[in-house]
Formats: C-alpha cells, structure tokens, sequence
C-alpha cells in the first residue's frame, strides 16, 4: 500500500472518529453532572438528522446550496435536537432523579424507543436519500486525492468542537456546569441554579448529538430511523474508552475509535465485517482493564 493510500486511511479515521467524538460528547456532559447515562441521545441524535432533511427537502435552494445555507441547516438541527433533549430531562429524568438512580435510566430508555417508532410510523420505515452539501470533487493533500466533503465534515465538528471549549471554559454558565460536576451538592448551596445548569447541559449534548446527525447523512448518504442505534451504542463506547465524564476523553476516545474501525477495514482481511466487533471488544476490554478510561479520574469507594 503506498504512502497516498496510508493517508487516506489516516483521513478515514479523523473523519468518521470526528463524529463519533461529537456524540460522545452528549454523553459525557449529561453523564458529568448527573452520574447517568442518557439512553435517548441516540434517537436525538436521528431526530437532529431528519430536522436537517426535512429543511434541505423544503428549501433546497437555500439549505446547503452555500456556506449560509449549510451553517443554517445546522444551527436549526442542534436547536431541534436540542429542544428534544431539554423535554427528555424534563419529563424523563427530573421527576425521577430523586427516586433512585435505576428509574431515570429506565424512563430514558422508554422515551428512545417511543422516540425512534414515531420516526418509523409517521416519517419512513425505509431509509431515505440525505442531500449532499454544495461542495464536491477532490483536494489534492501529500499527493493523496480527499474528498471535499471529507474535509468539511472535519472542519466543522473540530469547529464545534473549539466552541464547545470555549462555552465550558470561558462564560458563566460553563463555569456553572463546572463547579456542578466538581460537587453537585455544594454547587447548589452556593446559589447555582441545578435545574438550569442541567437542562442547559441536556441542550448542549443534544445539540452536538444533533450536528453529529447532520454529518453522519452527509457522511453515508442515507438516514434511516435506526441510523442512532449503532453509531450512538460506539461513541458511548467511545466516552466510556476516553473517560466518561471527562470531555477531553471523549473526544479522544472517539478518534481511537474511528482509527481503530478505519484500520481494521483496511489493513485485516475481511476487517469491515469485525468492525463493529472490535468497537464493542474495546468497550469490554477498557471496562475490565481500566474502568474509570483513558482519561478518567479513579474514584474512591466510600464505606
């Protein structure tokens, strides 16, 4: 294999491993603050890229057709998954995160499959064609030809990515979801808003997990009302791998992840059958090996 084709494999990875990170993200912001899981990001993640769908479909000349219309499509499909993701914490976790730590889960999981069968009733059962952004042909880079659209996809999810860092480090409410993840309990005896900071955190994830809707139709081509399932069940994996709780580690465990699947489809023997495979070996071996990931602080056991 020559050096062009290595680099292609390298381009690969950060592309698919961009997406992954962005959906793990709305894992490990959720996860942070609360200590749960949110098994519906999944379907918010579907619903951001059906949002973008059906605004491409309505307004083709518009949506996608510049870089205007394309930041467009994205900032109404994070806003719509993102609303998605505010209802799930309003109706299915805050009620129930007083009960016990089992209910919210279990409500979480209800809503992903009403969710992800309203999709499948109402809009398609089939999977639908997912407009293509105005950017085509071949970028030239170390004499190895990259797709155009490859490039934007990174670009934009690096780009949400840095504003991401930015909202968490540098304004008061990211400061606020901060001190919440450091200690829940204090943070609210010193006048923070806990309710506030966790239905912003719930938009944010959302509206990551809804970006990452819109690049995986660009990706692939094609959405379907399952399209969270897989790609959801990996960038947990991911967040898992990096350190659940830790942003840094989710974005890295989701590059790892996306290397790891691009490598195993290129350089192993029928390695695009065992890709899934080795996501999901990863997640056993990481949890057996060193719970807390890459990145994650272990936690003492209190007696």
């Amino acid at each position: 294999m020559h050096f062009e084709q290595h680099f292609q494999q390298i381009v690969n990875g950060l592309t698919l491993g961009a997406i992954y990170s962005l959906i793990a993200l709305g894992y490990t912001l959720v996860y942070g603050i609360l200590a749960m899981i949110n098994f519906a990001h999944s379907e918010v993640l579907m619903l951001g890229s059906f949002a973008a769908l059906g605004l491409a479909v309505f307004a083709p000349t518009f949506f996608g057709a510049s870089p205007l219309g394309l930041a467009a499509l994205f900032a109404v499909s994070m806003a719509v998954a993102g609303l998605v993701n505010v209802l799930v914490e309003r109706f299915a976790y805050r009620p129930l995160r007083t009960i016990s730590r089992l209910a919210p889960l279990i409500s979480a999981i209800g809503v992903s499959i009403v969710l992800q069968n309203a999709v499948f009733l109402w809009i398609s059962t089939q999977a639908l064609s997912f407009p293509q952004p105005g950017v085509s042909g071949q970028v030239s880079i170390f004499g190895a030809s990259i797709s155009a659209l490859q490039l934007v996809i990174l670009g934009a999810a690096l780009g949400l990515m840095a504003l991401l860092h930015f909202f968490v480090e540098h304004t008061k409410m990211g400061k606020a979801m901060r001190a919440c993840a450091d200690d829940f309990a204090t943070a609210g005896l010193m006048g923070i808003d806990a309710n506030k900071v966790i239905a912003i955190t719930f938009f944010v994830g959302g509206a990551l997990g809804g970006a990452a809707g819109v690049l995986y139709g660009m990706n692939y081509g094609s959405i379907k009302y399952n399209l969270g399932f897989l790609p959801g069940t990996k960038a947990f994996t991911a967040a898992v791998l990096g350190g659940i709780g830790n942003i840094r580690g989710a974005v890295l465990g989701g590059f790892i992840l996306g290397f790891l699947e691009v490598l195993a489809s290129g350089y192993i023997p029928d390695g695009a059958q065992w890709r899934d495979v080795i996501a999901f070996t990863v997640l056993i071996v990481v949890l057996l090996v060193r719970p807390s990931g890459l990145l994650g602080e272990k936690t003492a056991e209190k007696v």
